[in-house]
């Protein structure tokens, strides 16, 4: 008896040594999928050089968000984007153009937090001092101006860049049969140096990047607001509702992008008609009519020659974060300078979202995993039993918060939860166990 006592001693180290090594093993592949896929997840928010940068950036909760976009920042005539100590043509709040300096210091306090950080070029309204891009990007001069690009992310050690080319200024270059080009040129460097090509897009014929891009991009942020503004649109509309967020989400998935190159656009400002000013920020709409505003995508009743305030708040925030994430990889913000502080910031409705989509997701694969475990055959071979997990929908959330990468999406399929690959091993331990005092105690007799 001692003898089989003795050797079950033995054979049960080495296959609970064996189940452990299989249940790390399964540990260390969840804990990699989990990591791949939260790099999925993006929240990108926008710093303009008309505000002040290094404010914008001191005030920002960087842990969530995964990109930040400066802008706008243009090449001159020669295609160049720095001259002795300042960006050539990257107007300032104070007037001029801003400093190298403080350009490095929002690069390095971002990425110092993990934050990757891209140049965005062009911009809605071309500055004064931009060169021309009708003509720096037609075929002798387009090289040119890709190799300052690159060597201007390098000298600043930036992440990627961020092409913002639009409306009519995109119209004319596309015409030309100037845009792709460019992009495919620009991407083929930044894909040899592991850095990043994005865009952002209006939805509107004539606004929209060109098809033939797209495969380009590693993803695509999508302008889903200014319907409407204090020289255009039409009367009584609101600037940014959540059915056009709808409607642009459909629209570009049509148009080839995929989910993970898919990001949606939210506006941090709105825009007052009547007897209220033309812009507001969302900091300055709290300020000014309470805070109670947050919780409003009106401020007045829209209708045409009303008085009236369109913009945002928190429901609405929270809303599209959720289509933003569950139809595509993440959110952009323009601008984050405009944000509000504290408990009312938009930022915060934003990571919140991340966060109970996260708690949801979570809790849908522990769900989903239980239900995949089959009864064990009373045999050695127990350890193949183990059904696939099921599913996950294909709206998948993401978990997690924005930080670390990102989030995290639940992907195409479940993942065995942790305390059921614990319970199975130690279910096969015990399976092994009986197995071997059995075996002995026959061996013996």
């Amino acid at each position: 008896m001692k003898d089989i006592i003795k050797n079950s001693i033995i054979v049960i180290a080495r296959r609970f040594a064996f189940a452990s090594g299989i249940f790390l093993l399964c540990l260390c592949s969840i804990n990699l999928w989990a990591s791949s896929v939260a790099a999925e997840t993006k929240v990108i928010g926008y710093i303009a050089s008309f505000t002040d940068m290094k404010a914008a950036i001191d005030k920002t909760d960087l842990s969530k968000l995964t990109h930040i976009n400066l802008s706008f920042t243009n090449p001159d005539a020669q295609g160049k984007l720095v001259n002795n100590g300042v960006m050539t043509c990257m107007p300032g709040m104070q007037g001029g153009n801003v400093s190298v300096a403080e350009v490095r210091y929002v690069i390095d306090k971002a990425q110092a937090a993990g934050v990757k950080v891209l140049a965005s070029v062009a911009g809605g309204v071309i500055p004064a001092c931009s060169g021309n891009w009708q003509t720096l990007l037609q075929p002798a001069s387009r090289q040119m101006l890709v190799d300052n690009l690159i060597a201007f992310m390098e000298e600043l050690g930036l992440d990627g860049i961020d092409v913002d080319i639009e409306g009519v200024l995109l119209t004319n270059i596309d015409n030309a049969g100037n845009y792709t080009p460019f992009i495919q040129a620009l991407s083929a460097q930044l894909v040899a140096r592991n850095k990043l090509l994005t865009c952002a897009t209006a939805s509107y014929v004539g606004g929209m990047i060109p098809v033939s891009s797209i495969p380009y991009f590693d993803f695509v942020n999508i302008m889903s607001y200014d319907a409407i503004g204090p020289s255009w649109g039409p009367a009584g509309a609101q600037h940014s509702p959540y059915s056009m967020a709808v409607d642009h989400v459909n629209l570009w998935k049509n148009r080839g992008l995929t989910k993970e190159q898919l990001v949606l656009g939210v506006p941090f400002y709105g825009y007052g008609f009547g007897t209220y000013k033309s812009d507001y920020t969302y900091a300055s709409i709290l300020s000014e009519f309470g805070a109670e505003s947050a919780n409003k995508d009106l401020i007045g009743n829209a209708c045409a020659g009303c008085n009236y305030i369109t913009y945002n708040g928190a429901a609405t925030i929270k809303a599209k974060t959720k289509l933003g994430l569950e139809q595509g990889s993440g959110i952009m913000i323009w601008e984050l300078s405009q944000d509000a502080a504290s408990a009312n910031s938009l930022l915060k409705v934003i990571d919140d979202e991340i966060n109970q989509l996260s708690s949801s997701s979570s809790s849908n694969q522990s769900s989903a995993a239980a239900s995949s475990i089959v009864p064990v055959a009373s045999s050695s071979a127990a350890l193949s039993s183990v059904a696939p997990a099921s599913s996950a929908p294909a709206s998948s959330a993401p978990a997690s918060s924005a930080k670390a990468a990102g989030g995290q999406t639940s992907g195409g399929g479940g993942a065995i939860g942790l305390w059921e690959m614990l319970l199975l091993s130690l279910f096969v331990l015990a399976l092994q166990v009986g197995h071997l005092f059995r075996s002995e105690k026959q061996k013996n007799s």
